[in-house]
């Protein structure tokens, strides 16, 4: 399997490894690859079947997702990285936090979730791949951003809004489906939150309608010594949304963690 990742910062630094939401690519940290270099070996990758990564045949499960990140750290010779995962790339992350704590220095989940799909999200995700099947990713890209911002920047920042509706349709109609195929399976993750020794930052965007700061809270109170920042002015993906605040709080978290 071959794993796009770019790389920024400081080769030498403190290994720190972004992975990114759902329907998205690498693309979306820019902003935090362009501002927290110095001391850290940054690197953001395209989860299988998203942006450059190759897709395979579609059967996706999160427990595949992760095989695929120690992979990654198995070829740049990373023994330990700090995970930042936002949304999909949080629950990945949790569960390599499970699977793979020995490579794990760091959680930062941002805009995620421990608890499993209920029965009518697996319902919607069910839908989802039947729209993309009939009519592809772009449709279903037009109506799922809208779930992605807060209220003011949907309706004043179009340009954030657009390039997030680019990445989303750059994506092949396959890598997708599979996507929303592991998202619905996936483990509930709340049985082994206690069990994480790394050090945890949550994070979330206040306007956050698809993971709110409730669920936020909830990962908090389940991980010893996880702090909580809400950013504000940002919904689901907040790093992009408001990338001041969501940098700041990143680059406190991982030079106190250092």
């Amino acid at each position: 399997m071959q794993t796009y990742h770019v790389e920024a910062g400081e080769k030498n630094g403190r290994p720190v490894v972004f992975i990114h939401g759902f329907p998205f690519s690498h693309e979306i940290w820019k902003p935090q690859l362009a501002a927290l270099g110095k001391g850290r070996f940054l690197v953001a990758y395209d989860v299988r079947g998203h942006g450059k990564s190759e897709p395979g045949d579609g059967l996706y499960t999160i427990d595949l997702f992760v095989d695929d990140l120690v992979e990654l750290l198995d070829k740049l010779k990373l023994e330990r990285a700090v995970l930042v995962g936002l949304s999909m790339g949080g629950y990945i992350a949790l569960r390599a936090a499970e699977r793979a704590a020995s490579r794990v220095s760091g959680l930062v989940l941002a805009d995620t979730r421990a608890e499993a799909d209920t029965n009518q999200a697996k319902a919607m995700r069910a839908g989802a791949m039947k729209l993309i099947a009939e009519k592809g990713v772009g449709p279903f890209a037009d109506d799922f951003v809208k779930n992605l911002f807060s209220p003011p920047t949907l309706a004043a920042n179009r340009p954030c809004v657009d390039e997030l509706k680019r990445i989303m349709k750059a994506n092949g109609a396959l890598g997708v489906r599979g996507a929303l195929l592991a998202l619905a399976a996936r483990m509930d993750a709340t049985a082994w939150l206690s069990g994480i020794k790394a050090p945890t930052l949550v994070v979330v965007g206040e306007d956050d309608q698809l993971t709110p700061p409730s669920n936020a809270a909830a990962l908090v109170r389940g991980i010893p010594g996880a702090k909580m920042v809400v950013i504000p002015r940002a919904g689901h993906v907040s790093s992009l949304e408001n990338p001041e605040a969501f940098n700041k709080a990143l680059d406190e978290f991982l030079t106190a963690v250092a």
